[in-house]
């Protein structure tokens, strides 16, 4: 019978991939060091597939004490870049979440690198009924596929959801301030540097697009999703139509 570990291997995850991401949602938060002794690796080689599974969308991190420590995303992200293996990853999905349930919480900090990262946000979006941002200057349709974005906008269009969202006047007439549910006010002089904040009904997310690797990073935490809501609705009272 396979392991889970020749399981993943199957579903996508080259070389010592598997080894890490299996160690990852045993262990996890941990550091690079620390991982690389568990799964016998060479501290180098260990970060290479670190910014692997990082890219994939597998692995998020967080700062302490200026280290990174990392640990596995939701299983859910392996459907992403496999298409073609749908049905054998569910069949693996809810062995993986066995072990992800030994570490539930309430609250959680994700760190994404790459376009990965902002496909997971909008997806995170689609799952809401309602949602309001700030800041943001459409160049998502810019990193990602025109064709993408439009997916994306004929699902909220679908789903009948409500947005509301208030930004920079210089983006007045943009092609993504028009999508059906949308609402959007503006303010003068608030420039955004490429960068947005969205809430939805229990986390925040924040994506920064001024680099060359996008960064997208959750937040679950009612208190400081409450805070921004109240921030948020403050704006959206002084912002104009």
């Amino acid at each position: 019978m396979a392991t889970t570990e020749e399981k993943l291997k199957q579903a996508g995850l080259a070389g010592n991939e598997a080894k890490v991401f299996l160690e990852l949602l045993k262990r996890g938060s941990i550091n690079g060091s620390e991982l690389a002794k568990k799964v016998g690796l060479d501290r180098t080689l260990t970060y290479q597939v670190l910014n692997k599974l990082a890219e994939k969308g597998l692995v998020n991190y967080i700062m302490k004490e200026k280290k990174k420590y990392f640990s596995a995303t939701n299983p859910d992200n392996l459907l992403r870049p496999v298409n073609e293996q749908v049905e054998f990853i569910q069949n693996l999905i809810p062995e993986l979440k066995n072990i992800e349930k030994l570490k539930e919480v309430e609250q959680f900090v994700e760190v994404y690198e790459g376009i990965s990262g902002l496909k997971v946000m909008y997806e995170e979006v689609l799952k809401s009924k309602d949602f309001c941002f700030f800041g943001g200057t459409g160049k998502s349709y810019e990193v990602l596929h025109s064709w993408e974005m439009k997916r994306i906008e004929k699902e909220i269009e679908r789903r009948g959801m409500n947005g509301r969202g208030v930004m920079d006047s210089k983006i007045r007439g943009k092609e993504f301030t028009k999508v059906k549910g949308l609402k959007v006010r503006y303010l003068d002089n608030v420039e955004a540097y490429n960068t947005a904040f969205g809430i939805t009904e229990d986390k925040i997310s924040i994506h920064c697009l001024a680099q060359e690797k996008p960064i997208v990073i959750f937040i679950k935490n009612k208190f400081i999703v409450n805070t921004l809501k109240n921030y948020f609705e403050f704006m959206w009272s002084v912002a104009r139509p």
